[in-house]
């Protein structure tokens, strides 16, 4: 192999330039073929002076000197025998103009910044093959594997050429399948549900989710030991995910390989101090969990930030809390150990951003929990790290330390955007409101402030609702949110009270959160109500009512949610309070109180159960009585079994419905797998209660009335289907009047607590 090697090298020598038998001594130097290149340059570059004696060594370090500028595509040296060294050149030609052709998913904006052959430069065959690569990098990226890049050039005259990138970008590589190995403790839809990534199916034609990207498997690897070790599983870690292509070359199908680990409580919490003046059992009430729950690391690094913040109030800047497990394999249990030491002064230089091209510096800056001239923290830098993930903005978040002395870091962070717009329509049928259709667009990071816009729909059957809402999450550059919605609305309740009724308004409202788990929300209400298309055999008390009022609503809500997930909950807890007061001008003058609380729990990662109670009182003053429009309703979601206002007070003549100024309802619902859950469908069984008052202003000897509970039991089954969740149920009462609504089968298109 050597000597095929040295016999190659040696005709590609001759090809080139002479080779000589002896030193050569140059008297003249000829140079042809210079067009634009200035002689002076060459020579140069040469780097051999006229009367020098030169060796073969000599002339191959000239030639590679000269070929290495890139300005000549062909250069020939030869040695005379009259001492003359003659040297032709072929020069590059010129660029004059360079095009991409055929892309359409990536713009020029995005390729000129990848390749360096450039307008006015010079063409170069190995730069050029150098700038296809980089083409298809940039392709792969964006989730196109089978992209081709031929480069093409148009020759013209004084040795110009154009330049032309022709791209056949090929289909988007989407994921055919998921894959998860060595899950014992949670199904593969659970595990898919986590992903960013997720399988190809048609109704994911406006996400980008499907589409395979390297960069974004790594992010889910991130993503699955989050989920894991915020439920008990400390030892989680990814043995392997790989990708790999498909039967059809075009799509690829991703396998993650997991070691799940036990699952550990938690058997006991220290607190070590390496400070020795530090009383640390003043700190233990700052510890977010506690003994016996299981492991979570989340809460353990919720811990850390509270220690470490307090730590700094006290006047303690320079420490570092580190946390320890200490484990009981035989046990599965885990002792939790937060050592508290001294550590090395440095503060942060700057803060450096890059990546974010559509999102404001602002927005991102406001995520940090320290700024530039702080004590350098990591913890605050996990939870700022922690906090872009949360905006959902950006497909990868890497931040980075740089020391740049003793005492000072820089903090590099990296980001790579990604889309934050929606678009959404479905289309169902429901047993209350009929056909349907709904869509709308919401684009959670608007003009890159990190506002939230919103516009939606729905007409069905029975009603039409239209909303928009606005967002502002840092109003007036505060940790306080800012928003405004308008709405309208008309509902047909001709089958059940014998009038329609129209609604439409608009609501300002601020929001802020105490903890990560506690917020509240204010808001002010402008509506104008309408009850209309009343039946000539209406109830006398619907026919009051008839025409037009207006509200004018102030309240609150106050919120402490600790679900493990809002979509798919399968621990934890969710409690609100609300009320309202209206009369700050307008016609309705009332009182409004509303309470919820939910608590989820789930048996051997499968079986979850939920109990539940609402309840709601509202009631008039100054003389005033509360509307058909504002009362509260029992039956259909909130008592299964029962029509949708089943329960309470009738007209005895017209049977219409009159709602209620109380009502209280709850139960309990047990979900379970049936072998479906690849398509996303599980199986439940529910015992509902449930009971409402009587309306204000009512002659009890007109309506058909009473305030003793109802109950009911069934089963149904939930599906998170492509166009939202749907939720089929059969209730059967097992505690009612004569005079109640009942109804065995419902079918609800729609999302629930």
């Amino acid at each position: 192999m050597k000597k095929i090697f040295l016999v190659t090298f040696l005709i590609a020598g001759m090809l080139s330039y002479n080779v000589m038998a002896a030193d050569f001594t140059v008297r003249s130097i000829d140079i042809n073929g210079l067009q634009r290149v200035e002689k002076e340059t060459l020579l140069s570059y040469l780097g051999i002076k006229q009367g020098s004696s030169v060796s073969q060594e000599t002339l191959d370090s000239a030639f590679k000197n000269l070929y290495a500028t890139g300005l000549f595509s062909d250069i020939k040296m030869q040695t005379l025998k009259n001492g003359v060294l003659q040297i032709t050149v072929e020069e590059n030609p010129l660029i004059g103009e360079r095009a991409f052709d055929g892309n359409k998913k990536l713009d020029d904006k995005i390729l000129e910044t990848e390749v360096q052959s450039a307008p006015n430069s010079l063409y170069n065959k190995a730069k050029v093959q150098q700038d296809v690569q980089r083409i298809l990098e940039v392709y792969k990226r964006a989730g196109r594997y089978a992209v081709e890049v031929e480069p093409k050039i148009i020759k013209h005259d004084e040795n110009r050429v154009d330049l032309i990138f022709e791209i056949d970008e090929g289909p988007e590589a989407k994921i055919d399948k998921i894959n998860f190995f060595g899950n014992k403790h949670y199904s593969s839809p659970d595990l898919q549900e986590v992903l960013m990534s997720k399988e190809s199916r048609w109704y994911r034609i406006f996400s980008s989710s499907e589409t395979y990207d390297a960069e974004k498997m790594n992010y889910d690897k991130e993503l699955l030991r989050q989920f894991y070790t915020q439920r008990g599983y400390a030892d989680f870690h990814v043995v392997s995910a790989i990708a790999e292509l498909a039967p059809n070359k075009k799509s690829f199908i991703l396998n993650f390989t997991l070691d799940e680990g036990p699952r550990y409580k938690v058997s006991d919490i220290k607190i070590n101090s390496a400070i020795k003046e530090l009383p640390v059992v003043d700190f233990y009430k700052y510890v977010t969990f506690k003994k016996g729950s299981w492991y979570n690391a989340k809460e353990v690094e919720k811990t850390v930030t509270a220690l470490t913040e307090e730590l700094g109030r006290k006047g303690y800047v320079f420490v570092d809390v580190e946390p320890e497990l200490q484990r009981d394999m035989a046990k599965s249990e885990l002792e939790v150990v937060f050592n508290i030491k001294e550590g090395e002064r440095v503060f942060v230089n700057r803060i450096n951003i890059s990546g974010n091209e559509r999102t404001l510096d602002e927005v991102i800056r406001r995520e940090f929990r320290l700024d530039e001239g702080d004590a350098f923290n990591v913890s605050k830098i996990q939870d700022s790290r922690r906090n872009l993930e949360n905006l959902n903005y950006f497909s990868k978040v890497d931040i980075q330390s740089v020391p740049i002395d003793a005492n000072k870091a820089d903090i590099d962070v990296n980001l790579e955007e990604k889309s934050t717009g929606y678009f959404n329509i479905g289309i169902g049928y429901s047993t209350v409101d009929g056909a349907l259709i709904q869509g709308g667009v919401t684009e959670n990071n608007f003009q890159g402030k990190g506002q939230q816009l919103s516009v939606n729909g729905s007409v069905s059957q029975r009603s039409k609702d239209y909303s928009m809402s606005f967002t502002e999450p840092y109003f007036l550059d505060r940790r306080l949110s800012a928003g405004a919605d308008l709405f309208y609305g008309d509902e047909d309740y001709q089958d059940e009270s014998s009038y329609d009724s129209s609604s439409m308004g608009g609501r300002i409202r601020f929001g802020w959160n105490y903890t990560d788990d506690l917020y509240q929300v204010v808001r002010y209400t402008l509506r104008q109500d309408e009850i209309m298309d009343v039946k000539d055999d209406a109830s006398y008390y619907i026919k009051e009512e008839e025409g037009k009022s207006t509200g004018s609503e102030i309240g609150q809500t106050l919120v402490y949610d600790k679900r493990d997930s809002a979509i798919r909950t399968k621990d934890g807890y969710y409690l609100s309070f609300g009320n309202d007061i209206a009369g700050l001008g307008g016609d309705e003058k009332y009182f409004r109180f509303d309470v919820k609380a939910y608590k989820f729990f789930t048996v051997s990662d499968y079986w979850t159960f939920k109990f539940y109670a609402n309840g709601g009182y509202i009631v008039g003053y100054g003389g005033e009585d509360v509307r058909l429009s504002q009362r509260y309703y029992l039956g259909g979601n909130s008592l299964r079994g029962f029509a949708f206002a089943g329960v309470g007070a009738r007209d005895k003549l017209t049977d219409d419905a009159l709602g209620g100024n109380w009502v209280a309802y709850g139960g309990a619902e047990m979900s379970f797998p049936i072998g479906l859950d690849e398509v996303g469908i599980r199986g439940r069984t529910f015992f509902d209660v449930g009971a409402i008052g009587k309306p204000d202003g009512i002659d009890t000897a007109k309506v058909d009335y009473s305030s003793k509970p109802r109950a009911s039991v069934g089963f149904g089954f939930e599906w998170f289907s492509p166009m939202g969740k749907i939720d089929i149920d059969f209730g059967f009462p097992i505690m009612k009047e004569d005079y109640d609504e009942t109804e065995v089968f419902r079918l609800n298109f729609g999302t629930s607590l």
